[in-house]
């Protein structure tokens, strides 16, 4: 089906942070399926685990315990401030089921609230529920009509969150950094009132790290570095690599879910669940987070640089999830110019550029996507 305006080249082979057309050309990827491929294209580690994996065991079934979704539950909350687990096959599961884990805890224990408070330009999914839970612009009206329960509040205004708060609310719903808005960050000081002013009111915070977790921004949880801890957390996209799997944590005091509330027929594939064990693995590997801090401020760096060069605008995120504000609505054009020289990024607004590359990016391949945006601009902003 036509979801999509795909460009020509069609994709044979990836490596690192590399990929290449049946043509046989070279790609500098800065997309990396939209911060999904972690570990870059094909890692031999990734390779490796999922051909023990699918010699051993595939799929039992999701109502049978296996070993590697049962050890990865385990690492996830000994690495968390959480207690239990569910999988999900797409961070939009995730977030579907943390929607329904808070509703049923209104039911259960707040006399029947059910309304989730969310934020404009946020984004959390393509089911119904978490579309209704976004605050992108021109979904109002798509798909109507929209799962009531979820007024918005502006990100980084606490007033806006006490406001909205009546007796149907159960919880506060955010990402740490609101990826598809332009990687707009919530402050640190915010996510910290924000705790404080969900615990005084007896609502669940939900932080959706479907983005911003599995050490995008170079802590394992991009919530750990205002010193909170949620109730409620999702994670997606990196803690997979680039298979589909995703996860739903939460405090067990929250978990109040009872057998046939919540499945999903691949939940807990032990072929998914072995990487996603080994994708932790690496990532909490000493030094790793430490290098990831390094690169993100080296290209934060360059970034500013080349903005100051060619008079753009900010740079904006944490890690390696950044943002360039181009101060002008050209960044189609300028994401187009660039696949067409071998280079791949992405433009989630008309003025502003994301950058994700993989967390084993070489400061190398960092220096090298900054020549190659430094070349594109002195061409100029169109055409």
């Amino acid at each position: 089906m036509h979801v999509a305006e795909r460009p020509p080249p069609v994709f044979v082979r990836g490596q690192g942070s590399w990929l290449w057309d049946r043509e046989g050309r070279r790609y500098l990827d800065f997309v990396q399926g939209w911060a999904v491929n972690s570990l870059g294209h094909s890692p031999a580690l990734i390779a490796e685990t999922l051909a023990a994996q699918a010699a051993t065991l595939i799929s039992p079934g999701p109502g049978y315990w296996n070993a590697p979704s049962a050890r990865l539950a385990t690492q996830l909350v000994a690495r968390s401030s959480l207690d239990r687990v569910f999988f999900a096959s797409s961070g939009a599961e995730a977030n579907e089921g943390a929607i329904k884990l808070a509703r049923k805890f209104g039911a259960r224990h707040r006399n029947g609230a059910f309304e989730i408070i969310s934020f404009d330009q946020g984004f959390h999914g393509r089911t119904l529920a978490t579309m209704s839970a976004s605050g992108k612009p021109g979904w109002e009206a798509l798909f109507a009509p929209k799962v009531p329960g979820f007024p918005k509040a502006k990100l980084n205004d606490l007033a806006s969150v006490e406001a909205l708060i009546g007796e149907k609310t159960v919880a506060v719903m955010l990402e740490p950094i609101q990826g598809e808005a332009g990687v707009r960050p919530a402050s640190d000081e915010f996510l910290r009132e924000l705790r404080t002013l969900t615990r005084q009111r007896g609502l669940l915070l939900i932080c959706d790290e479907v983005q911003t977790g599995m050490g995008r921004t170079g802590r394992l949880f991009a919530h750990e570095h205002a010193g909170i801890e949620p109730d409620v957390m999702t994670l997606g996209k990196g803690i997979g690599g680039g298979v589909p799997l995703a996860a739903l944590l939460a405090r067990e005091e929250v978990c109040c879910f009872e057998p046939g509330d919540q499945g999903g027929t691949y939940n807990g594939n032990p072929l998914m669940a072995a990487v996603g064990e080994a994708v932790l693995g690496a990532i909490t590997a000493p030094g790793f987070l430490d290098e990831v801090i390094a690169k993100g401020e080296r290209l934060a760096a360059a970034l500013a640089r080349l903005s100051a060069r060619h008079g753009l605008g900010e740079v904006r995120g944490r890690g390696l999830l950044r943002a360039l504000d181009l101060d002008g609505d050209f960044a189609f054009d300028l994401v187009r110019r660039a696949r067409e020289s071998g280079l791949l990024i992405n433009a989630p607004r008309p003025n502003l550029l994301r950058l994700m590359p993989a967390l084993t990016v070489t400061p190398d391949e960092i220096d090298e996507l900054l020549s190659r945006l430094d070349a594109l601009l002195a061409q100029g902003r169109g055409g």
